[in-house]
Parts: structure tokens; C-alpha cells; sequence
């Protein structure tokens, strides 16, 4: 009989560590389902839990618990790293019985949204599926492509989910309503054109991951606008020519195309010959993703009270016309300073230790450097001194298990959340480097500096002196009306890959969110420019996302000149927003929920130059030396947000 095993994190559930350290699965949406329906079936586990028998012990005690009576063969569970073919040759193995020989490799399944794990599993000589809603196909050895999906008029994403919640597909990503990238098995796509979809097929999944690369190049002022068809073209020309031969495209996609890549191409590093970082966004299958549970709150995300406002008064008293009241005005005044800002930079981009009594710098935050994890570490451990309830949310990128940091501060019945959001990590891709030749090399991300101070050392600081201020706030005894969140992403620079994964568990969680703020590069003005800070709320998800997030912008642009009249306001929204897709906000738009990301002038305005944010994007010199790095300027735009988020929450 043949056997499944089963990865873990991102597959079975969503993994997050407790305050007090313990480890809670929470079931991915169709897992327990499939589980069940090969209730007879031998059923086993590869996963990766981090270093030790301790971290293997807790998480085969968080599997039972989130899974009873599901994995009860103790013989079927492997723990331990999946960067090669070897433990999935030792699962194999370990499916001999008393009674029985081992099961051929052939008879196995490897179930892993990895691709790469996939790669490994399929050398080992075992069949593998991209999601657990696959399973079956796998063991019938039918093909599972990637798939776009045209409604037909009226139709709509609500009959959509309704068919695909009952067969073999899983999205990936919502174009329009009338669009969406799929994978599907061929019993998934028979089910859906019976339905009435149109099915266009693409290449097959197999050991692939989707992508969104977009194409924001400007066009010459002669130049007419390309139809999609011939801007797809062009894209996919360019990358074929450049560094990715063997990625798959898979159509023309909003701003720029859907490509497919194989597990051991770094997509991350793939870019369009012109076109500005930060282009490429990864795709995560979810069954869920038509669900849309942020779509219903959009009425009440830009402060307006909730629909029973008893419930909650201060958040309908704190909703009249959305500005800060002068007690939180003062508070905010009092917490972010620059001299604050400064400390926790200096801290996380290494010109301070990170640690107080230590002697050691961090050099980068790339989350290939070994200092990633380190400054981890240190922000959760100041979260938690300021008495905050502190989650790390774990997930795998190429193989390295990355944490996003929460630190909440929960309100017992409160109708939502309100997130104050930034990256933590950092790169200098666009740096010059020098090999031991003298010779010009590529960026090394384990060993090259990566300090960040302002992308987004500059985010990370302004989150911290909220969280700052918010304790301050609690200890004089405040009471905010819905619970606060501060979140810190891993992986933004790697096509916003921990957000994506934070969202995507939040979704299935249930979660309820107010509004998201993110501050991506808050500190960069050049010498002598007008300072301008930046509120996107463009989306190109479809729905009343967008109308959520452009009021919860309002609410931030009012708030400016209550902070700091000098403070000039440039807000950009709708489908032409040059930030759409650029930070971690846009992992919130695909849920439905709204959010803005605010940041220095990084973008022209419409007919206007070249914005004034730093020139040091992206390189080494983005350090608190830099002339271009204005610690005053990031007090001013971190108050302004901090001072919005929480009057949303009811303060």
C-alpha cells in the first residue's frame, strides 16, 4: 500500500511559537479534509523542525494535538533538514514492517508547497504534490499545470470559490474578476469548464514556484502603450536573454507576467534589464485565497465605528473625524523621538552593538547573513520587556528557516486589530563588490555589508518606538478599544515572502484587521529637498479594498500637519500607484484588508522629477552616515503613523 508523507510548516499548518515558547499548528484550509480521506492510508511526516531532539519533540506533540489520530505511526515521522535527497531516501526506508519489505519509492508521495523539497523528494524516487488537495492526483500519477482562469461575465469569484472548494484547484493569485492563476489537476480543470470557466493550461507544477514579475520601466515619451500581448512578449524575451532561461511563462499578469521557476533558480536575483528592485512578488497556492475575509470590514477600516458603536466607545468616540486626540498627540510627541529612532538603528544596522554589555556589531540583516536570526532575537526580546505578548512566526525561504516577529497587546472582544507593520531584514544587491582579483563580483548576502539603516532599518525603528509608546500609554493607564499588533517581516527583499506568509495565516486563522500600517524607508531626504512623506493605498486587487485603504491614507495624510506642518504630504492610489507590489502591504490587498505603506519621496510625482529619498537604496552606504539618512525627518513621519494607528485602535 502506498505511503504519504507530509511537510509540515506551509503545508499541513501554519506554525507560530507562543509567548511562553510552545509551538501551535493551526490547520491550512482542505488539510483535514484530505487527511481524512485517506484515513486507511499509511501516513507519515518530513519536516524540518530546527536543531535538537527537544525541537523534534515539541513538534511532534504540536502535530498530535493539531492532528489527533491522524499521524500514529511514530515510525512514519522524519525530522530534520530537507537540503538534499538523503532524508527522504531514510523515510523510504523506514516504511518496512515486521510483516512487510519497504515500500518502493515510487509508491511514496512527497506532499510540500517547497519546491525545492519537491526537487529532493523526486530525486529520492518519490512522487511529490505542490498541496495536499493534490495528493490523489499524485497517487493516480495525473498531471497537475498551472492554470489561468477566465469567468465568464457575471460570474464572479464567489461561484468561482464555490466550485474550486470541491476539487482539485488551488489558487494562486486574483489578476481581476475576471482573471485568476491557478494550478489544477486535469480532474480540476474538467470540473471547472463544466462549470462554464474558460481553462487555459499552462506549464505543469511539478518542482516550480509562481511568480508575479512586474514591468514599471517607463515608456519613451514616442512610444505608444504596448497591448498586454506584445508587453508579455517583451518580458519574456528579456528574461530568456538575461539570467533565467528555464523559467516557464505562464501569461501576461497585471503591470507585468506570471513566470514559473524551477526550485534551484533564485527568481529573486532575476531582473528586467531597467526595471526598478522589488518587481517580483511570490505567488502562495491557497484555497482560501477567494475568500476574501478582509473585504466585509472595509466599511468600518478608516476609523469609521463599529456597526453596534456601544460596543466599543472610545473607538467610535475616536472615529468623529479621525485625528489623534492631544493626550495621544503628546504621548507619540513624547515616545518617538529622534534620539530613539537613532538608538535602535544604530543597534540593528551595526554602528552600535546590538546588545547591551556585548561587544558585537550586526553587519547585515540579508536573510542570508548570520546575524538575521541574531536581531530576531534582540527585537523579540525588547517586545517582550515592554510586557507586550510576543509570537515568532516561523517559514522556509531557499531552505533557511526565517522568523517574522508579533508582539500584541490584546483587548479582550475587541471587533479587530490594527497592525503597525516594517521589514526587518536587509540587502545591497545594487552594490559595487570587488573580489580578491580585483575584478568586479556579485553581491555575496552571507558576507557582504548590508546595513539598511534606511530600508528598512528606518521602519523597524518607527515600530519599535510605537511599541514604545503604546506601553507608555498602557502603564498611565489607557485602554485602547481593539487590539494592537507590531509586526516585523523577514524576506520582504525576497519577493515579500513572511509577509506573504503571515497574511495567508491570518486569513486562515480568521483574524479581523482594521488596518494595516507599513513603513518601508521613512528617513531618506536629500540635502536641501522639501520633506515629503508618501501614502500608498493603490491596489490592484479587486474590490473595496482599495476604497478602505485610500481612507485609511486619509487618515495618516490628516494626521500629518497635527505632528509637523513642515511635513509635505504626496498620496498615490489607484491602479497606477508605483508601489503596488513593493512592500509588504500588498500581502494584506490580497486578503481583502485595508492597508497603506508609507515612506519617504521615493516616487516622482504625476509630471513632476525624480523623488528625493535616498540614493543609497539597496547598497552598503545606507548607513546613519549617509548624507542622505534624516533621523528628524523619520521622527516626524513615524509619529504621524504611529499617532493614526493608534487613534484607529481607539486611543
Amino acid at each position: 500500500m502506498p505511503v504519504l508523507f507530509f511537510d509540515i510548516g506551509a503545508t499541513l499548518a501554519d506554525p507560530r511559537f507562543e509567548a511562553d515558547g510552545s509551538l501551535t499548528l493551526l490547520p491550512r484550509p482542505r488539510v483535514l479534509s484530505v487527511l481524512d480521506a485517506f484515513r486507511d492510508m499509511r501516513k507519515g511526516v518530513i519536516s524540518n523542525p530546527g536543531p535538537g531532539r527537544a525541537a523534534a519533540a515539541q513538534a511532534a506533540s504540536a502535530l498530535h494535538e493539531a492532528f489527533p489520530g491522524r499521524f500514529t505511526d511514530n515510525a512514519l515521522l522524519h525530522w530534520g533538514a530537507k537540503t538534499s535527497r538523503r532524508i527522504f531516501t531514510e523515510a523510504v526506508a523506514g516504511t518496512e514492517t515486521e510483516e512487510d519489505p519497504a515500500v518502493p519509492a515510487d509508491q511514496c508521495v512527497f506532499v510540500g508547497e517547497d519546491a525545492q523539497e519537491r526537487a529532493f523528494a523526486r530525486e529520492a524516487g518519490l512522487r511529490t504534490a505542490a498541496h495536499p488537495v493534490f495528493t490523489l492526483a499524485a497517487l493516480e500519477n495525473r498531471p497537475v499545470h498551472f492554470a489561468r482562469i477566465t469567468l465568464p461575465e457575471g460570474a464572479g469569484l464567489r461561484r468561482l470559490e464555490a466550485v474550486v472548494g470541491d476539487t482539485e484547484v488551488v489558487p494562486l493569485h486574483v489578476a481581476s474578476e475576471r482573471l485568476v492563476l491557478v494550478m489544477a489537476s486535469t480532474r480540476g480543470t474538467e470540473a471547472l469548464e463544466q462549470a462554464g470557466f474558460a481553462v487555459d493550461l499552462r506549464g505543469p507544477v511539478q518542482e516550480m514556484a509562481a511568480f508575479l514579475i512586474r514591468d514599471d520601466r517607463p515608456l519613451s515619451n514616442a512610444a505608444p502603450a504596448p497591448s498586454a500581448a506584445s508587453a508579455f512578449g517583451r518580458v519574456v524575451e528579456e528574461l530568456s536573454a538575461t539570467a533565467a532561461p528555464a523559467l516557464v511563462p505562464l501569461g501576461p499578469a497585471p503591470g507585468g507576467v506570471y513566470v514559473a521557476a524551477p526550485a534551484d533558480v533564485p527568481i529573486e536575483q532575476v531582473h528586467l534589464p531597467g526595471a526598478k528592485p522589488g518587481h517580483t512578488e511570490r505567488l502562495l497556492p491557497d484555497p482560501a485565497l477567494l475568500s476574501r475575509p478582509g473585504g466585509t470590514r472595509a466599511p468600518e477600516a478608516a476609523g469609521r465605528p463599529p456597526r453596534d458603536p456601544r460596543a466599543h466607545p472610545a473607538a467610535a468616540a475616536a472615529s468623529g473625524d479621525g485625528l489623534p486626540s492631544p493626550d495621544t498627540i503628546a504621548a507619540v510627541r513624547a515616545a518617538v523621538t529622534p534620539e530613539v529612532l537613532r538608538g535602535h538603528v544604530a543597534r540593528i544596522s551595526g554602528v552600535e552593538p546590538l546588545d547591551d554589555g556585548e561587544p558585537t556589531t550586526v553587519r547585515s540583516r540579508d536573510v542570508s547573513a548570520e546575524d538575521n536570526p541574531r536581531v530576531v532575537e534582540a527585537l523579540a526580546r525588547r517586545f517582550r520587556d515592554l510586557g507586550f505578548r510576543v509570537r515568532l512566526h516561523p517559514f522556509r525561504w531557499h531552505g533557511r528557516r526565517l522568523f517574522n516577529v508579533e508582539a500584541e497587546h490584546r483587548v479582550p472582544g475587541a471587533d479587530s486589530s490594527v497592525l503597525i507593520t516594517a521589514h526587518l531584514d536587509s540587502t545591497a544587491a545594487k552594490g559595487d563588490f570587488t573580489g580578491p582579483d580585483g575584478l568586479p563580483r556579485h553581491y555575496d548576502p552571507a558576507v557582504d555589508p548590508a546595513p539598511g539603516a534606511d530600508d528598512d532599518g528606518s521602519g523597524t525603528a518607527a515600530v519599535m518606538a510605537a511599541a514604545e509608546c503604546l506601553s507608555a500609554l498602557l502603564a498611565d493607564g489607557a485602554t485602547p478599544a481593539r487590539t494592537v499588533r507590531f509586526v516585523l517581516f523577514n524576506a520582504e527583499e525576497q519577493s515579500m515572502v513572511g509577509s506573504k506568509f503571515y497574511a495567508r495565516a491570518a486569513a486562515a486563522a480568521g483574524e479581523r484587521i482594521a488596518g494595516v500600517f507599513q513603513m518601508d524607508m521613512i528617513a531618506g531626504r536629500r540635502p536641501g529637498s522639501t520633506p515629503t512623506v508618501e501614502i500608498h493605498s493603490g491596489s490592484s486587487v479587486p474590490g473595496p479594498v482599495e476604497d478602505a485603504s485610500d481612507a485609511l491614507g486619509a487618515l495618516v495624510a490628516g494626521a500629518v500637519p497635527v505632528l509637523d506642518r513642515d511635513l509635505r504630504v504626496q498620496r498615490l492610489t489607484g491602479p497606477d500607484d508605483p508601489a503596488i507590489g513593493r512592500s509588504d502591504h500588498v500581502s494584506f490587498h490580497e486578503r481583502g484588508w485595508a492597508a497603506v505603506a508609507v515612506c519617504e519621496d521615493l516616487f516622482p510625482a504625476a509630471g513632476g522629477g525624480e523623488g528625493t529619498g535616498t540614493r543609497q537604496y539597496h547598497t552598503p552606504g545606507d548607513t546613519l552616515l549617509d548624507q542622505d539618512y534624516d533621523t528628524r525627518f523619520a521622527t516626524a513621519i513615524a509619529r504621524s503613523v504611529t499617532a493614526t494607528a493608534l487613534t484607529l485602535a481607539g486611543l
